[in-house]
């Protein structure tokens, strides 16, 4: 079994990705086998929260995951980890579901990351607030962006019975950040000496550390005899049939080569999709758009993730191998899945922050704007004949076609229209950010389809 905590907030930008990252190398220098998790819809923290731990980093969400899956791989971490650090999403009460449904669901004591910058004793009231407001269990606090020694005594003696596990002073340097959140770790040439600054400056309580109990993900006892009742009521017969009779029928997607657009203006990759690709049967191809790489040619379909093509728009304009490979495989019908920023890559132009118009792949007429005002958040499902595919969306542009939408997500809990779904021959387009293990079978049905 491991330790395992879920690091939240008051609130966005409290230093939640800073601690936990700091956290992660500082035990991981000390010998510990680590694993990072984040909660909720995020790309970009992960990499930086892998390049902190050394470890693949998942994605922990009760509605688009699921309960019975973020089990699985909390459980399966906990055999191969000594520590499991779980970065919390926006505010510890924010969302449906919240991080704090998520600690409350696993029992998993929460590490609050208050920023002391501006407080003192008033530090007490926020972690008693965030503590009993759910409740939650509440294992301890660390106090980001402390000026002192005396400081740190301040915000620890405001907090009764909630230990101070450690405290990070003000940083000279933090992590960068851009519009869509932090800058790429593949991007920052001193990311590692950085984490490692943030690790030494970051003290930590190490009674108060082991403290905290080690956490066992298995099922419930409730699920558990539930599944063994279940089993035993079931006929001797039933059992036969059902292990024996069910024909072993190949993954839908065996055989079938998809190839992956990966480099800087395509990083925003669920591992998790990587993962359900392969499971259904796929092999996988990588390539760079950037580098302009053109589409491997034996490939049979295509995804385009999301990304920051805004930055690398000149580039890409002048990617004539790759533009001229992606229509290629438009024009024999391969099917191409293009999400967000792989939307933006083959619309007609893509406009900039500076606005510098820039032509794209074309493959999707119209004409994408970059804006100072955020487009669109949160979690949304999209809806396909074998059911809905739940996934999120995040952006700061828009889309102006004359394409009619062919369907529209559901905004989740709301229940309202969300983002508008493409097709164009055999492109398959939309600012939503699918997470494949939600609904396999919708992805096959995604990377099979053909106009050919």
């Amino acid at each position: 079994m491991a330790r395992a905590v879920l690091v939240a907030a008051a609130a966005s930008g409290q230093g939640k990705t800073t601690v936990t990252a700091a956290l992660a190398r500082k035990l991981r220098r000390l010998g510990q086998r680590v694993r990072v998790f984040k909660c909720g819809p995020d790309f970009i923290d992960p990499m930086i929260l892998e390049r902190a731990s050394g470890a693949p980093v998942q994605t922990l969400d009760l509605w688009m995951v699921g309960r019975d899956e973020c089990r699985r791989l909390l459980a399966d971490a906990a055999r191969s980890s000594d520590t499991i650090l779980i970065e919390g999403v926006m505010g510890l009460y924010d969302g449906t579901p919240s991080a704090a449904d998520l600690a409350n669901e696993f029992g998993l004591p929460v590490l609050a990351v208050i920023d002391a910058g501006a407080m003192a004793q008033t530090a007490g009231a926020l972690v008693l607030g965030l503590r009993d407001y759910g409740p939650v269990r509440m294992a301890g606090v660390i106090a980001n962006r402390v000026a002192s020694e005396r400081h740190a005594e301040m915000v620890a003696s405001s907090m009764r019975d909630i230990p101070l596990l450690g405290s990070l002073p003000k940083q000279a340097q933090s992590l960068p950040e851009r519009h869509l959140g932090l800058v790429l770790p593949n991007e920052l040439p001193g990311i590692d000496a950085l984490l490692d600054t943030l690790a030494d400056q970051l003290t930590l309580d190490a009674d108060a550390w082991a403290a905290i109990t080690t956490a066992d993900f298995a099922a419930p006892p409730a699920a558990r005899a539930a599944r063994a009742g279940a089993a035993a009521a079931m006929p001797a017969t039933a059992k036969a049939t059902d292990t024996r009779s069910v024909p072993q029928l190949p993954p839908p997607l065996s055989g079938r080569t998809v190839a992956i657009a990966r480099d800087a203006a395509f990083a925003f990759i669920y591992p998790a999709n990587v993962e359900t690709l392969t499971a259904l049967g796929a092999h996988i191809l990588w390539f760079s758009p950037l580098a302009d790489e053109a589409v491997p040619a034996e490939a049979e379909a295509i995804y385009l993730p999301g990304g920051y093509p805004e930055l690398h728009a000149a580039t890409l304009a002048q990617a004539s191998t790759w533009q001229t490979s992606i229509r290629a495989a438009h024009e024999q019908g391969k099917p191409i899945v293009a999400e967000c920023g792989g939307m933006m890559s083959i619309a007609g132009t893509l406009a900039d922050a500076d606005g510098t118009t820039w032509h794209m792949a074309g493959l999707l007429p119209g004409r994408v704007s970059m804006q100072t005002r955020l487009a669109g958040l949160g979690p949304q499902a999209m809806p396909t004949a074998n059911g809905p595919l739940r996934g999120h969306t995040f952006h700061y542009s828009r889309l102006e076609t004359s394409v009619e939408p062919i369907a529209h997500t559901v905004k989740h809990p709301a229940g309202i229209q969300g983002e508008a779904i493409y097709r164009a021959g055999s492109l398959h387009a939309s600012y939503f950010h699918a997470y494949f293990p939600s609904n396999p079978d919708a992805v096959a049905a995604l990377f099979s389809r053909s106009t050919a």
